[in-house]
């Protein structure tokens, strides 16, 4: 089969490997009918993270299933299904607890820039699409394997509420979520941070009500003068920068929540400062699983569209260009069909 493979920084290539087969009873094989590129790629394609040795790279990914382990019993071979980027078995005492992100049997969806993946934990972790989605519902769909579970489980850890003031920080696909995510849980007023105007245009699309286009300490003066000088209820940190941290942590009021899902870099949390402001900081890696049926539920019925976060579509024989795209900040996400 193709995939996308890394070798290091800013070489990304397509490549022919072997395709995957049903490892364990539990498992399944997926052919991608719908796969991207995510922000946290962008890391190892920047350097940021190290690339010891070439890998398959991709962990967003919808499709058909095509063959299934003996023991699975909940999908079949020609199911269309969401894959969610971790995998989970559902019936360990983490799932159980409500955090299949760190299932005692975790897998991690890989070459979902491809024409197949593979899940071990078949029943556990994908999810059925009824009827036959069109090409069109691709974007929204693929949006559940990932990003909008992700802003969501921002929004959840913030523990936005009705009538709440909210600030997202970070305007790529993830906090373009976290607005759709915070205006769906009932926040009065969400103040989208965002310096590019059509990335601006689509979170007030999505729900914002306000947008604040500064950094640093601007953006904290900024959200301070929107809220009478006494913060959020509720920050949504979506990028994973040591700054990008220290402003969600300055825009929220005192006895207020951050929601960190941006991918740490070079974080270092002031424990005293949070201290001394009554401050909560929860997140980490979106528990997918616990959220997708709700998620695909309100999809279905047309309340959530995060589809619009791909504005840009291309073969998988272009996905150089879709780095290359989003690196330079031309695309806020890439959908690649296979």
């Amino acid at each position: 089969m193709r995939v996308t493979t890394i070798h290091g920084p800013r070489d990304i290539r397509l490549e022919e490997h072997p395709a995957p087969t049903v490892r364990r009873p539990t498992g399944a094989v997926v052919r991608v009918v719908a796969g991207c590129i995510c922000g946290s790629d962008l890391w190892p394609y920047r350097g940021e993270d190290p690339v010891r040795e070439p890998r398959r790279i991709g962990h967003e990914a919808v499709g058909v299933v095509e063959e299934v382990g003996s023991e699975v019993t909940r999908v079949r071979p020609g199911d269309f299904v969401v894959v969610p980027f971790c995998h989970c078995d559902g019936t360990c005492d983490l799932c159980r607890k409500g955090m299949p992100a760190a299932c005692r049997n975790l897998g991690i969806t890989e070459g979902g820039q491809g024409e197949y993946v593979a899940v071990d934990q078949a029943d556990g972790s994908l999810v059925t699409v009824p009827g036959e989605p069109t090409r069109d519902d691709l974007p929204s769909l693929l949006a559940l394997s990932d990003v909008l579970p992700t802003g969501w489980h921002a929004a959840v850890s913030a523990r936005v509420a009705e009538g709440d003031t909210v600030v997202v920080v970070g305007d790529g696909a993830v906090g373009l979520c976290g607005v759709l995510a915070a205006r769906e849980l009932g926040a009065e007023r969400i103040v989208a941070m965002s310096r590019h105007e059509p990335r601006q245009a689509l979170a007030r699309k999505f729900g914002a009500t306000e947008v604040v286009a500064a950094r640093g300490d601007e953006a904290q003066e900024a959200v301070l003068e929107l809220t009478d000088g006494v913060g959020a209820d509720a920050v949504l940190e979506c990028v994973g920068t040591d700054q990008s941290v220290r402003t969600a942590l300055r825009a929220v009021r005192p006895g207020g929540n951050v929601g960190v899902v941006g991918v740490p870099h070079g974080v270092e949390l002031p424990a005293r400062a949070l201290f001394g402001r009554n401050i909560g900081v929860a997140g980490g890696m979106a528990p997918v699983r616990t959220y997708l049926d709700h998620l695909l539920g309100l999809t279905l019925a047309g309340r959530l569209d995060a589809g619009p976060v791909f504005d840009l579509t291309l073969p998988l024989e272009q996905v150089v260009e879709g780095y290359r795209a989003m690196d330079e900040r031309r695309a806020v996400k890439v959908l690649l069909e296979p």
